[in-house]
């Protein structure tokens, strides 16, 4: 029953309401910004580069890779594979399309969270907790964006993560062992649970470290490898795009069973893996040390893009190229397994795995980093030790919890949960856009003067007080 409920919650959410929204709002962005994403890739990857002025400062590259550690995750490769074997080969396309809208999306939201961002003791921070509160001047409105983001990442996500994770070991044999009566899906949850915990107790710059590590190297190894499969299946490409297109729009097929279609589940996976305009990556984009508000939006663009357009196709393709025809009974880990079996032999469900372990492990640390700011938000300081020791053990008992748990309710709580973040955002981000769409303005401005752009509240008529930029 609850199952049924979750999901009946879910659909009506998605097929009525989130669709209309993350278009409309996307599009708007899209359009007043000048398409952004696409006119200024240049800048994206100039802004990269930029050093922080303190030592201790985080860099925009190490905020991109938390960012991207929370994007970059299981969702890549489970949440494609469910949604090519439940929506067809057209959920690809929608995918792509949620990304290319949404990232303008993206850049108006991190931008925001870089003009309101606080000054800490070593970096900064803030988030959409802190944009609502000091653009709109609503601390209840900000609290509630704040505990939906705790749901979400702090349980939805990282429940649906270590699920995700330890169904991929269900291929081997030892899955079915049990040790001291415990089953290996427990077992495995308890062994994540740990790790995430050893780099918790390390903190915020533990986790920068990590995933600065971690997510360009398994991100590069995990596409290298698409495209070498691809290019053993060289033939069947064509056709493998052809059937994109005319699934993508089948309206018959579309209309005749939306909730199960190609463009709600390319909606739904798509948004679970970007997350442009939920308002998560602002968190992490708040704490770079950079000169100019847009930079840090910029490099948020092309964290949409390195997500979707890079790791979501490189799992779409790896799996369409394969020969393996998609099906309800084998989405999942299952599809990703038995297609790279059919190309690799015995060592695609073992690299899969070993993706899995590296994309669930920096999911769920990138995902708690955004969780501990949230915290620090609502309390209004930061945690005693004993409460981060009990914050941790909880954090720890989640992850355990979502190792043995349906997948079919996991994935509806995560979407409800996530729903319900960008249903608070989107709106908040469109009525505070001026403002950046004013500092791209201004930087655009710097750019084409020759100078390194260098921001300054009064030049975007700001009316809000802010701790930087004066």
């Amino acid at each position: 029953m609850i199952e049924q409920i979750v999901s009946v919650i879910s659909n009506a959410l998605y097929e009525y309401i989130l669709i209309i929204l993350l278009i409309l709002g996307g599009l708007y962005f899209t359009i007043r910004t000048k398409f952004v994403q696409f006119r200024l890739f240049g800048e994206q990857l100039r802004s990269l580069k930029e050093k922080p002025s303190d030592k201790k400062g985080v860099s925009s590259f190490q905020a991109l890779m938390v960012s991207t550690a929370s994007r970059v995750g299981t969702g890549n490769i489970i949440g494609v594979s469910t949604a090519i074997c439940i929506g067809g080969f057209g959920s690809v396309f929608w995918m792509w399309i949620i990304a290319i809208i949404g990232s303008a999306s993206a850049f108006v939201e991190s931008t925001l969270a870089q003009i309101y961002k606080r000054k800490g003791p070593d970096s900064s921070y803030g988030g959409p907790a802190y944009y609502i509160e000091g653009g709109l001047k609503s601390r209840t409105l900000a609290v509630i964006f704040a505990v939906c983001l705790i749901l979400t990442y702090g349980i939805g996500f990282n429940m649906l993560a270590s699920y995700n994770l330890q169904s991929t070991f269900s291929s081997y044999e030892f899955y079915d062992l049990k040790i001291c009566g415990m089953g290996m899906p427990l077992i495995i949850g308890i062994i994540v649970a740990a790790l995430v915990g050893y780099c918790l107790i390390g903190g915020g710059k533990r986790i920068l470290n990590a995933t600065s590590v971690i997510v360009p190297i398994m991100g590069v190894a995990y596409i290298l490898v698409a495209l070498v499969i691809v290019a053993m299946n060289i033939n069947l490409l064509p056709s493998v795009f052809a059937r994109i297109f005319t699934e993508a729009f089948d309206f018959k097929a579309i209309f005749g069973g939306f909730g199960g279609s190609c463009v709600m589940y390319g909606i739904k996976r798509g948004l679970f893996s970007n997350e442009a305009g939920v308002g998560s990556a602002p968190n992490a984009s708040a704490s770079a040390d950079v000169a100019h508000p847009v930079k840090q939006g910029l490099v948020q663009v092309l964290s949409v893009f390195i997500d979707t357009l890079l790791v979501c196709s490189a799992t779409a393709f790896m799996c369409m190229c394969s020969g393996v025809e998609p099906s309800k009974d084998i989405s999942g880990a299952l599809y990703v397994q038995a297609a790279l079996s059919q190309t690799l032999g015995e060592f695609g469900p073992v690299f899969i795995t070993i993706a899995m372990i590296f994309f669930a492990f920096t999911t769920l640390i990138g995902n708690l980093y955004y969780v501990d700011q949230c915290v620090f938000y609502i309390l209004g300081k930061k945690p005693s030790q004993t409460a981060k020791i009990v914050y941790y053990i909880i954090a720890s008992v989640i992850i355990v919890i979502g190792a043995v748990l349906q997948a079919d309710l996991l994935w509806n709580i995560a979407d409800i949960t996530m729903g319900v973040m960008t249903l608070i955002n989107i709106p908040v981000i469109v009525i505070l856009s001026r403002y950046a769409f004013r500092a791209l303005k201004d930087y655009e401005s710097q750019r084409k003067q020759g100078v390194e752009p260098v921001f300054k509240a009064k030049n975007i008529d700001l009316p809000d007080k802010v701790d930087y930029w004066q």
